[in-house]
């Protein structure tokens, strides 16, 4: 029988995160706290991704979750894409690398595909869109349980009828990458509560509900407008066992910075991070070209990172990333589900 979210102790998923926090150790500490861990399978190799769900479903008895990219068209040309990396120029010079290559990429899609048909970790959720139907009939078969990330009432109803087991609810407030099939739109700025609303009257599938949640408060406020669950990724940001680095650690807590922005300029896709200089300077020359710009930008961040500088680097984050703490994950856990059914 394929795992049901309404089965866990504590109604709370650990947001995948790629790029780093979405440890092994984070995974599996979500999970042995009552709720979900994920790992993220986004940027790794399917080789790498695979060590990471071995190395999750070693450090607990309970669920997995996994988390794919659904690969799309690029939306981007490459004359736009000559033209942000000409404006990336001093950016270069400032970091002493050379800029990367853009290239398209699906993210090694079917070889991921194989590792979860491989490995069965409990859960499968998707990121920008939804996986074909014999992908997920084959997910079916295997007994796992498939999720999707949704951000209108129109691609809940598309998940449903693509014949997923849930839906994850991605509100305007989240951090990170936009869950969106569409990678050219604007992100929707309907706030979660109308959008939860919305989608469990359109849907008759299990719903999460995801973004700017960061209290026991904001978890039980969802739950009680029909969510089975609640999604958080900043709230364990700062979490003992995330994979965060120092310098995203830092900026988290560094008072220089007050507020958050969606933007293009560090991948072509449509993210909310800390508002730096990187963004002031580029996001208005930046085009909508993902993978492209992210592997354009790639050296710049890594750069960055070497050099302690959160100015060059995306630092995603939600609306409420004031709010993380600093703690293990089974604390942050027992903090979101106190005072309440989980």
């Amino acid at each position: 029988m394929a795992f049901d979210l309404r089965d866990l102790a504590a109604r709370i998923l650990i947001a995948p995160m790629a790029g780093g926090p979405s440890s092994p150790e984070l995974a599996a500490a979500g999970t042995n706290a009552g709720g979900l861990g994920f790992v993220a399978g986004g940027y790794l190799s399917a080789a790498a991704f695979a060590e990471r769900l071995q190395a999750a479903a070693g450090l607990t008895s309970g669920p997995i979750g996994a988390n794919l990219f659904v690969p799309h068209p690029s939306a981007a040309t490459p004359a736009a894409v000559e033209r942000y990396a000409a404006s990336l120029a001093a950016e270069a010079q400032r970091y002493r690398v050379a800029l990367g290559q853009p290239r398209f990429s699906d993210d090694e899609w079917p070889a991921k595909l194989d590792v979860v048909l491989d490995l069965r970790p409990a859960v499968v959720s998707f990121t920008f869109g939804l996986p074909g139907a014999d992908d997920r009939r084959r997910l079916a078969a295997a007994g796992i349980t498939t999720v999707g990330t949704v951000t209108t009432p129109a691609e809940a109803r598309a998940a449903a009828e693509c014949g997923l087991d849930a839906v994850v609810v991605q509100g305007p407030a989240a951090g990170g990458h936009r869950g969106g099939f569409d990678p050219t739109a604007s992100p929707p700025a309907e706030p979660l509560a109308d959008l939860l609303a919305a989608v469990t009257a359109t849907v008759d599938l299990p719903v999460v509900a995801a973004g700017g949640l960061m209290t026991a408060a904001d978890v039980r406020r969802v739950r009680r407008r029909g969510a089975v669950a609640a999604q958080l990724g900043t709230a364990f940001l700062l979490a003992d066992e995330a994979g965060s680095s120092a310098v995203h650690r830092a900026a988290l807590v560094d008072p220089q910075f007050r507020e958050t922005v969606v933007t293009k300029a560090f991948s072509g896709r449509y993210a909310r991070g800390l508002r730096n200089r990187f963004i002031d300077e580029h996001d208005a020359d930046a085009p909508l070209g993902y993978p492209e710009v992210h592997y354009l930008t790639s050296p710049l961040r890594a750069a960055a990172v070497r050099a302690g500088d959160p100015h060059g680097v995306a630092v995603w984050a939600g609306t409420g990333f004031r709010l993380a703490a600093a703690a293990s994950a089974a604390d942050i856990v027992a903090n979101l589900t106190a005072d309440g059914d989980g």
